[in-house]
């Protein structure tokens, strides 16, 4: 009853102008799974809004200094380009600012009352050894109280311009305009960004309805395969699907001199009904196993495979398809690139042995992507909580090595479970074959994020997967 409804609304949503070229809407979605470009954008939107904030304050509150807002931009951006950095702290930031503030304070009663004592306090301008004894205050101090912070050398310099009489008023001003950012940046980092899969990433969300179409040598490995990664959501179901064809009504026996069709119709049935009680058994296996709902569908082939599957997909509210990899000469088989084409997510399954069970699980990636998220979140859902996911970066240049370890760490900050990260400096095919010696499973994007031109000069991944002797996955998003 829920699904009914919940297909009633989303068909309704289709027809509002807005969601019809819905594309560019999705592209920039999918851009924000990608945990630099979240940063990034969180730049764009906090850095401006803060101090936007702090300047309508700065102008109706007279003890809310202006002069503290050139070096508390600056802090702002750092905070949010980089919240995992050890100076992204709001302790530090707030204390580090306001140490700079004191340090500065105190710089000018030493000029006041020792450097220049008969001289009018107002009188008194900055000069060389007052600013460097103000930043060597400054830098004793956070490093004394380990609140290092590079900002607050440009307040203790700020400082020095600020009227003796009003030093107490500025530290006051450091000290709230540091806090309120502090506090906004602290809700974000803690209650978004740190939670950002919980509220981007679809796949954490989606593909727990999947549709296996019964192909090839080995298809209850597949079936298995996406019955795990329905099970480890509680919405979960799989749906097994058989495709009756011309096949299953072969000429048969027509010696009694009749012609044929009755027999020929009673043959088909039941060979039609033989395949699907042979699907309802491994369904009660896959019940029994994995505790996930298992239907079983038999359909008749459509104009093309691959749209029968997708009508089935769309039919049966599945948004996962996963298949068995099949080839036409040295390229992906006609339907399965029809189905990449398609409105549906994709993972072609490719077993070595007929495999029904993954405990490691190798996620080569090349670049941080909402493909990367989903294959890494399909790894850790087949491998469960005793099983370990290795997520790892090919590189063909030592330089390349501190930027791919802070893409690995971006990616796997907000998985669950056990994971390990590699940097392995080595030929991507070299690299494959390394791995696929010690891992179960081995999950690869399809690379239809890249250019034509890039496809052309290098071509995808998967053209290599006949060499490897390991089962594989392609996953490829909608």
């Amino acid at each position: 009853m829920l699904e009914s409804l919940r297909d009633r609304f989303r068909q309704q949503l289709r027809r509002l102008p807005w969601l019809r070229h819905r594309r560019p809407v999705r592209m920039f979605f999918r851009r924000l799974e990608e945990t630099n470009v979240i940063v990034h954008v969180s730049m764009l939107v906090f850095v401006p809004t803060l101090v936007a904030l702090l300047t309508y304050l700065s102008n109706r509150l007279d003890a809310l200094s202006f002069f503290v807002f050139p070096p508390l931009a600056a802090g702002t951006y750092a905070l949010f380009s980089n919240p995992e950095s050890k100076y992204a702290s709001p302790f530090r930031f707030v204390a580090g600012l306001t140490a700079g503030a004191l340090c500065s304070w105190a710089a000018i009663l030493v000029a006041v009352y020792l450097v220049y004592p008969t001289a009018p306090p107002g009188a008194i301008e900055v000069d060389a050894p007052g600013a460097a004894f103000a930043v060597l205050l400054t830098g004793a101090l956070t490093w004394a109280l380990d609140i290092e912070e590079a900002t607050a050398f440009a307040v203790a310099l700020l400082g020095l311009l600020v009227d003796p009489g009003r030093q107490a008023a500025f530290v006051v001003s450091v000290f709230v305009s540091s806090s309120i950012v502090a506090v906004v940046f602290s809700v974000w980092r803690n209650y978004f960004y740190k939670q950002r899969a919980r509220y981007l990433y679809r796949s954490t969300k989606a593909d727990d309805r999947v549709l296996v179409p019964m192909r090839g040598e080995n298809p209850e490995a597949t079936a298995m395969l996406g019955a795990r990664l329905a099970a480890a959501h509680d919405a979960g179901k799989v749906v097994l699907l058989d495709i009756a064809s011309g096949d299953l009504a072969e000429d048969g026996d027509t010696s009694d001199g009749g012609d044929g069709t009755a027999s020929d119709e009673a043959r088909a049935g039941a060979a039609t009904a033989a395949v699907a009680a042979e699907l309802e058994a491994l369904g009660d296996r896959i019940e029994t196993n994995l505790d996930v709902p298992c239907q079983v569908v038999v359909v008749s082939e459509g104009p093309t495979l691959g749209e029968t599957i997708r009508q089935t997909a769309t039919e049966t509210n599945c948004d996962l398809v996963a298949v068995p990899y099949e080839t036409d000469g040295d390229t992906l088989a006609p339907f399965i690139t029809g189905l990449m084409d398609a409105d549906i997510d994709v993972l072609v399954h490719q077993t070595y042995d007929g495999r029904t069970e993954w405990q490691q699980v190798a996620v080569p990636v090349r670049r941080a992507s909402d493909t990367a998220h989903a294959m890494i979140d399909f790894a850790l859902r087949l491998v469960g909580s005793e099983g370990r996911v290795s997520v790892a970066r090919s590189i063909e240049d030592e330089k390349q090595r501190r930027s791919a370890d802070e893409m690995l760490a971006n990616l796997v900050e907000t998985a669950n479970g056990r994971i390990e990260t590699r940097v392995v400096n080595a030929p991507f095919g070299r690299f494959l074959h390394r791995i696929a010696r010690t891992n179960d499973l081995v999950i690869i994007g399809s690379s239809r994020d890249r250019s034509r031109t890039s496809r052309l000069i290098s071509p995808p991944t998967f053209e290599q997967l006949p060499d490897v002797d390991t089962d594989i996955a392609i996953v490829d998003r909608r």
